[in-house]
């Protein structure tokens, strides 16, 4: 595995980097705006709310356009808008299980931190066939910060017991990078259409940027 040497646990996001779960994420976004009367969904809102977390992103989107509304029912909403989808038909990106495997038959600890709640996680990784690989799997509702801090990644390093040193990151946008960085991780950047205009960036705050996880497979 050409990622780090010493590496003795790897740290995935799950949205956009193990699974292909953004479209999903732009139809509720779609879905749910609309019936609150606002059509599109200005540009930036979906890059704006991906590292925040549920509750974050329910007071952000109460806050921006000013809704009436409890954080709570904004967050059922989406739950149940969601877990259909997470349950039968969102797909893993290309190569995700046999990179998975080939980490866990090198001894390689696995750990999952995502800003999506645990309840449509799970889901998710029994339908791919993936749950089962994790050592620790944990959403960022479990900490005080979302995706640009350290926090989510120091909490499953701390849970698998292994040092951040010895840890190596997978994320799909730069706020995960920088808070993989921020842990002290080794960052690895992972190609995702919906944030293809943040490429460039994404690339050049990571230490090793991937399009394909088959890359990594020796």
């Amino acid at each position: 595995m050409d990622v780090k040497h010493n590496c003795k646990c790897a740290i995935f996001d799950l949205d956009g980097t193990l699974i292909d779960s953004m479209g999903v994420w732009e139809s509720i976004d779609i879905e749910f705006l609309s019936k609150r009367g606002i059509s599109p969904v200005p540009s930036d809102y979906m890059q704006t709310v991906a590292p925040m977390g549920f509750w974050r992103t329910a007071e952000y989107t109460i806050g921006r356009f000013g809704l009436d509304e409890k954080p709570q029912s904004l967050i059922d909403e989406w739950t149940e808008m969601a877990h259909e989808r997470y349950s039968n038909s969102v797909p893993l990106k290309p190569h995700a299980k046999e990179f998975l495997e080939y980490l866990k038959a090198h001894g390689i600890l696995l750990g999952l931190a995502t800003a999506t709640m645990e309840h449509l996680a799970v889901p998710a990784l029994k339908n791919t066939g993936i749950y089962g690989l994790f050592d620790c799997i944990s959403s960022t509702d479990a900490v005080k910060r979302g995706k640009g801090f350290p926090d989510i990644y120091l909490y499953v390093a701390d849970k698998i017991g292994v040092k951040p040193a010895d840890c190596a990151v997978f994320e799909d946008i730069p706020d995960g990078i920088l808070g993989a960085r921020a842990a002290g991780m080794y960052a690895v950047g992972v190609f995702d259409s919906y944030s293809a205009e943040k490429q460039a960036q994404l690339k050049q705050l990571s230490d090793k940027y991937i399009l394909d996880f088959a890359e990594l497979i020796k």
